[in-house]
């Protein structure tokens, strides 16, 4: 198995029974070791009482490249802290882009910057999420 194929199996492996981030809408836009793109389109039912995408929608998106940028080393890595900042209102039709970047990195933790954005660029979510690194492995070598 070559190393550069890794983030990109990991992800499709995890995809398969992801069916939170196939309801959303989620499409994978790069995937590298230990970062993330993806995008989706805010809908009608993601949307709250006040006729705006319900919070747990961009947190959501923000999760899932935190998952997959967190586990795109052949490790299999669980969320066990997050912080979140809401910037501004996510309505209808916004395309959503979360874009997940490892901050530090170490034996059993790492620390995850992912930032969510409208088309226009701006930002609607900052998010930071520690996980934790298990020993197990996606892919053993020769998979």
């Amino acid at each position: 198995m070559k190393k550069d194929d890794i983030p990109a199996r990991v992800v499709a492996k995890m995809m398969e029974q992801d069916y939170f981030s196939q309801w959303l809408g989620i499409s994978v836009k790069s995937i590298d070791e230990g970062a993330c793109t993806l995008e989706m389109t805010v809908r009608k039912e993601m949307l709250n009482g006040f006729g705006i995408a319900h919070g747990g929608i961009a947190f959501s998106v923000a999760d899932s490249a935190l998952a997959f940028a967190s586990n795109s080393r052949n490790r299999k890595s669980l969320v066990i802290n997050t912080s979140v900042s809401f910037t501004s209102a996510v309505k209808e039709g916004d395309i959503l882009t979360a874009t997940a970047e490892e901050t530090n990195l170490s034996g059993r933790l790492g620390i995850y910057l992912v930032t969510v954005s409208k088309k226009d660029g701006s930002k609607v979510l900052v998010f930071t999420g520690t996980v934790f690194r298990k020993e197990d492995l996606w892919f053993q070598d020769g998979e």
